[in-house]
């Protein structure tokens, strides 16, 4: 049966392999084991159920939480060609009884559904009279008591399920799932450990950035005008943030359209149609907006304001790059998001929720504040269960500054929250360090305090700040509820002895991104995708995404074979729309001088090399390092992230080119590293370098291990 999907794969997706996880999970659901999914947004999460629900006999009922969603997965399948329905409150009751009998008449291979379908006698009726092939819980972390959209009707569903008397496989997935919630699901829909598939929370395709200190409406201005023809959503906190700056962009001449609980449902859908179908390029929403778009071109998201935790920003910044091409997460930060938060927190009568989300906001400002890699921090909060070194590409790991050693700040701060007895917030520990003659200093008589006024060149803003990093960098730790007070860490000690240096980069607003597709044919791609996309009413990422544009702009097919080579394009999708863009790519190619030949990739890249330099990636990067360069100038030149430039040089010397090595180590760190190496028993990176200094950074270790062949790159 795998074969069979193997095939679907190629003939419906026009994808060579599967994804990481894919198959392993898909393989769990044929032998009707009940599975568990957790992937990335744009991990390909719909195929572990799509391509099931294709080779199995009966009907697959797939359970989502929005209507959006339900209608984008349903065109996208009618794309492919394959029969499919949502039943919904959109519909009116005719409409809705005529797709159960539909449906009871087995026309449907696909039947998306909200979970208060559930409760509806006529709809437990229909499924129990015909066979089902898999049922399935999309956006699933919703069914856990512990997920941050806990939704209580998802939940109610599972005794339900065991009633049916045909009850099928059933499948749960989700994009983010904290350890809390992945034990949740397993024990509502009975999943085995080994039919749990994890394959990581990382997304390669992003870059991460904080912005601070900027005037936020300034900013975006600046960033659109950069970016006129792109999609992208810009969140904010609250409604009335929304409407002024959906006013001011507006008449600014932009595209923007606005999505919020405030409006009708009617304007609310419209907006999100205008959104999707590339009539609007920005939308400017509260997080009401988004849990399910599959608008897989949406090329940056915007935060306005903190959210107000970690799993709502990481599943609100993930809707950019679902198509696996760069997604931009910016979250413009000011002091005021924190308080805000806390308002918000405040209004919820559940004193146990209140701590829980108190404890989720903190987490909250140590990432904005972290000087570590951003989406390091992330993966380390999910508990990701793969080894992911720094990014490469986020704020805090491309800054061009040097390093500002602040172990003197850290040890008077740190000193100051000892004499204060461990007991008070940033707010006030800044004010005595800043020597204020606040009532509330005096009050306690903090004057008295060694430390008082002992930072007098700092404003009181900017030593909160540096508080808060060092919070974020888990030199102090907060305690739960409303007001947290700050307390010395283990590692605050080894600070304060000197034993431990505090390091603080200073940070970046500026990003440039490399193109290194064709432009002006991409643009008239896209144009052609729009025409097509209206003529047929579908969002226009259904007929082609922008991955597979690109890599026509790139490649420029000439013939039926060679454009079934660009990923993204079967059997189906070539037959509807395949020789519109055919007739394009075939002019550009005959006029080009000299072209290269599409090979399908398994994952989509982010960055491919020049299409007439016949010279392997790697190789490239390797020969430019070799010339004096060093790894940041080549990231910057090619457009690649500093990581992957690493990896090419380190794969260069295992292919048998000479590596000075005494660029990466000396010979002491070498020895060290080993040495740390041989006596750990998870012989993994992180741990390896939790193990070491705190100079000896993730390249330098794996320099050595490169060399000395202990790990694989």
């Amino acid at each position: 049966m795998i074969q069979q999907a193997e095939n679907i794969l190629q003939q419906y997706y026009g994808y060579p392999s599967f994804r990481p996880g894919q198959k392993e999970a898909i393989t769990h659901v044929l032998e009707g084991k009940n599975t568990l999914a957790v992937m990335p947004t744009g991990g390909g999460k719909s195929l572990c159920y799509q391509i099931p629900g294709l080779t199995l006999q009966g009907t697959a009922i797939i359970i989502s939480p929005l209507i959006s969603l339900m209608k984008d997965q349903v065109d996208a399948l009618h794309s492919y060609g394959v029969a499919a329905t949502y039943i919904n409150s959109s519909l009116s009751h005719p409409e809705q009884q005529q797709r159960l009998r539909d449906m009871e008449n087995g026309r449907y291979s696909f039947v998306y559904v909200a979970p208060e379908r559930f409760d509806s006698p006529n709809f437990l009726a229909a499924i129990n009279s015909i066979p089902l092939s898999l049922i399935a819980f999309d956006e699933a972390h919703c069914i856990s008591q512990w997920g941050h959209d806990f939704r209580p009707s998802y939940r109610s569903i599972v005794p339900t399920l065991k009633k049916i008397a045909n009850l099928p496989v059933l499948m749960a997935l989700t994009a983010t799932a904290t350890q809390e919630v992945i034990k949740d699901i397993k024990e509502l829909i009975d999943v085995e450990d080994t039919n749990v598939i994890n394959t990581g929370f990382a997304r390669n395709n992003l870059s991460f950035r904080i912005i601070k200190g900027r005037d936020k409406r300034e900013f975006i201005s600046e960033y659109l005008t950069q970016i006129p023809n792109e999609s992208g959503i810009i969140y904010t906190a609250t409604r009335k943030d929304a409407d002024q700056l959906h006013y001011l962009l507006t008449k600014k001449g932009f595209a923007a359209g606005k999505y919020h609980a405030g409006m009708t449902e009617h304007q609310r859908k419209q907006a999100q149609m205008d959104f999707v179908q590339d009539e609007v390029t920005t939308m400017i929403a509260t997080n009401a907006f988004g849990m399910g778009i599959d608008k897989s071109n949406v090329r940056y998201v915007i935060h306005y304001s903190m959210p107000m935790n970690i799993e709502s920003y990481y599943q609100e910044a993930g809707r950019a790059g679902r198509d696996g091409e760069p997604g931009d997460c910016v979250l413009l930060f000011s002091s005021q998001d924190i308080n805000l938060q806390r308002f918000l927190i405040d209004q919820s009568p559940n004193e146990e929720k209140k701590k829980d989300e108190y404890t989720k906001l903190q987490a909250m400002v140590n990432y904005c504040h972290t000087h570590s890699c951003l989406q390091q921090y992330i993966l380390d909060y999910f508990d990701d269960p793969t080894d992911f070194e720094p990014c490469g590409k986020c704020t805090n790991c491309t800054h061009d500054g040097e390093e500002q050693d602040m172990t003197k700040e850290a040890q008077m701060v740190l000193s100051c929250v000892k004499r204060m007895g461990e007991r008070f917030g940033a707010g006030l520990t800044a004010k005595v360090l800043k020597g204020s003659s606040d009532q509330k200093v005096k009050q306690f008589r903090f004057q008295q305090l060694s430390t008082y006024g002992i930072m007098p060149n700092y404003t009181e803003k900017e030593l909160t700040r540096f508080i808060q990093f060092l919070t974020a960098e888990g030199y102090l730790s907060t305690g739960e509820g409303r007001y947290p007070s700050l307390k010395l860490t283990n590692e605050a000690v080894s600070v304060i002895k000197g034993n431990q240096p505090v390091l603080m980069l200073v940070e970046s607003t500026t990003k440039k991104q490399k193109t290194e597709y064709n432009e002006h044919y991409f643009e008239e791609l896209r144009q052609l995708r729009k025409s097509i996309a209206d003529e047929s009413n579908l969002p226009p990422y259904v007929i082609f995404s922008d991955a597979t544009l690109k890599d026509l702009s790139i490649y420029l097919p000439e013939s039926k074979e060679e454009m079934m080579n660009i990923k993204g394009i079967g059997e189906q999708k070539f037959e509807k729309y395949g020789e519109q863009f055919l007739e394009k790519t075939r002019r550009w190619g005959e006029a080009a001088e000299t072209k290269s030949t599409p090979t399908r990739s398994t994952e989509p890249s982010v960055h491919k090399k020049d299409p007439f330099d016949d010279r392997p990636s790697h190789i490239i990067s390797y020969e430019l390092w070799e010339q004096g360069n060093d790894v940041k100038e080549i990231a910057k030149e090619r457009g690649i992230g500093k990581q992957t430039i690493e990896n090419h040089i380190f794969r260069a010397g295992k292919e048998g080119y000479e590596i000075d090595w005494d660029r990466w180590f000396d010979e002491e760190q070498e020895r060290q590293i080993l040495q740390a190496y041989d006596q750990m028993e998870e012989r993994k990176l992180k741990p390896l370098k939790e193990s070491l200094p705190e100079r000896y950074c993730y390249s330098m270790i794996k320099a050595v291990l490169v060399k000395h062949n202990l790990i694989d790159e």
